[in-house]
């Protein structure tokens, strides 16, 4: 199973626009002057080749040719590709870069905004038999596919303008990534040959996502559920498509049927903190007898596996994650998107607002970067210095906590740059 690599939906995209985005200027682009077949630098061994590059036209005659061999006909092929160009605006975002910059509260506040939990709600009444459906035949409760739903295109409401097929062509020609686009764009002619998608006015994201959950055309291909009967899976226009085809996707990505996915929890204010973050090995029962509470009470899972995760540190907001929590990170790598979209799920299945607690300061743009530095410096592998608190680097910054005597919660702060 390939975790998603794309970027955030389309609103979620414009919601971190301004600062919290960090870009550069796109370097120029300059076209092959024949076809290439190329495997990415960072592919694992023994990737298959594929083309790229060279003459538009000699391209997609190749993309034609691949096509006819899936048994696509040719009627579908060609109206598929009639009229495909190449778009700059789709390489200028994919050169762009973009950088989360956004700590948990900034994040979450404004994606779960009450505005958005009362239409959440008002959705989840009014399409409950949709939703009962999904449940009953995907396993998926309705709070969780309504919280994509708001976090990717604010229930369909921005779903993005670039054209999906050209947008496929773009980066399929383009020698970056065509082995991550170039399937898609085979699924969207068998779109196309299933009368599911528009070569000409069909919209999205840049990266080829669609619709009101913004899925990429081969996962609507292999997931795509009919939910209206209108003989169509169109996940634009029908949120009964959209739901549906979204939960048979999430049952997929391995969602278990009837366990949660987030809780969350208060922390005593002295436990083995370097046992948190994602990847535990422990369950909900250790972290309990620890001494970490459940707001709501609620033990019924102690068995499940667990991790115990702490946005902000130990004075701020703390969470459980179960195994269901791992769907969400198939969905979308982002830490923080992530955390925040299984929080506004816990909250339209009927969770309190969560404690923001008083977190300690954390460093800007600069002070990251300077940590990370330094913790490459003491021999820490915390990938780019790129001025974000990922996963390697809050397992360097526990590693020196615990040196320093510190509580090890992963939180970068001024006082730890200090002591380094």
């Amino acid at each position: 199973m390939q975790p998603r690599f794309l970027p955030l939906g389309a609103l979620a995209a414009l919601l971190l626009s301004g600062t919290a985005f960090a870009q550069q200027a796109p370097a120029p682009v300059q076209p092959a002057a024949q076809t290439q077949s190329q495997a990415p630098s960072d592919a694992p061994a023994g990737t298959p080749a594929v083309a790229c590059g060279g003459e538009l036209a000699a391209f997609l005659d190749g993309v034609r040719a691949e096509a006819a061999a899936k048994q696509i006909p040719g009627e579908a092929i060609d109206r598929a590709l009639a009229g495909a160009a190449i778009d700059q605006k789709v390489l200028s975002r994919d050169r762009a870069q973009g950088v989360f910059r956004q700590t948990f509260l900034e994040f979450s506040r404004r994606t779960v905004s009450q505005s958005r939990l009362d239409i959440g709600r008002k959705k989840l009444q009014e399409l409950s038999d949709v939703f009962q459906r999904a449940e009953q035949e995907f396993g998926v409760p309705g709070p969780v596919i309504t919280a994509f739903w708001a976090m990717e295109t604010d229930f369909g409401a921005v779903q993005g303008d670039f054209n999906t097929r050209n947008a496929l062509v773009t980066l399929s020609h383009d020698c970056r990534r065509p082995e991550l686009f170039r399937p898609q764009l085979i699924a969207a002619i068998q779109m196309v040959q299933h009368g599911d998608l528009d070569p000409s006015t069909t919209t999205g994201a840049w990266a080829g996502e669609i619709g009101q959950v913004q899925m990429l055309p081969e996962d609507i291909i292999a997931f795509g559920v009919d939910g209206d009967g209108d003989g169509h899976v169109n996940v634009k226009s029908s949120a009964p498509d959209a739901i549906l085809t979204a939960a048979k996707f999430i049952q997929h990505l391995g969602f278990t049927r009837g366990q949660p996915w987030i809780q969350e929890v208060s922390v005593p204010d002295t436990m083995p903190f370097e046992k948190t973050g994602l990847q535990s090995g422990m369950t909900a029962g250790d972290w309990f007898a620890l001494g970490v509470t459940p707001r709501d009470g609620n033990t019924a899972f102690s068995g499940l596996a667990a991790s115990l995760v702490l946005p902000q540190g130990r004075k701020g907001p703390a969470f459980i994650t179960y195994p269901n929590f791992n769907i969400y990170l198939e969905w979308n790598q982002s830490f923080i998107y992530t955390t925040s979209a299984a929080y506004f799920a816990t909250r339209l299945a009927g969770a309190p607002p969560y404690e923001k607690g008083e977190p300690e300061t954390g460093l800007d743009d600069g002070g990251m970067k300077a940590l990370q530095t330094r913790l490459a410096e003491l021999g820490h592998d915390v990938g780019k210095i790129d001025g974000i608190l990922g996963s390697g680097t809050r397992a360097a910054i526990q590693k020196e906590q615990l040196r320093l005597g510190l509580p090890a919660d992963g939180w970068a702060t001024p006082a730890l740059l200090g002591a380094l």
